[in-house]
């Protein structure tokens, strides 16, 4: 298993909506960040402020600059520190991983769940 390589997969499948904060994450925001909870609607995420529209992506997946023109798109989270559970949590699973087209699932890892589960696990505990 290869260490995240920021290519922005997982953000770009799940912030469409497709994640969820908490009670207490939402409730934090609205009191101390303001710039995060003006995109709840609902205790739902990421809808446009003015138009109260769903967003396709979360806007806070930042791109990161290229640092040379053949290198592949690199993402960062612009309220890491911040970002909700399930972003946290995320991935929770070798399957998950597999299901989402993770880059960090290698050919061995696919041949061989079990230890690759293993791994993955030794990695969230760091």
């Amino acid at each position: 298993m290869k260490a995240c390589n920021q290519c922005g997969k997982c953000c770009i499948k799940y912030g469409d909506g497709g994640i969820e904060a908490t009670v207490e994450e939402i409730d934090m925001w609205a009191i101390f960040r303001p710039n995060i909870y003006q995109y709840v609607r609902e205790y739902k995420l990421w809808f446009d402020p003015d138009t109260q529209q769903q967003l396709s992506q979360c806007p806070f997946l930042e791109k990161l600059p290229n640092q040379k023109a053949n290198e592949p798109v690199k993402y960062s989270c612009g309220i890491y520190e911040d970002r909700p559970e399930d972003c946290r949590l995320y991935p929770s699973s070798i399957n998950e991983m597999i299901r989402d087209e993770c880059e960090m699932i290698e050919t061995v890892d696919l041949t061989h769940p079990k230890q690759a589960q293993v791994a993955f696990e030794k990695l969230i505990d760091h």
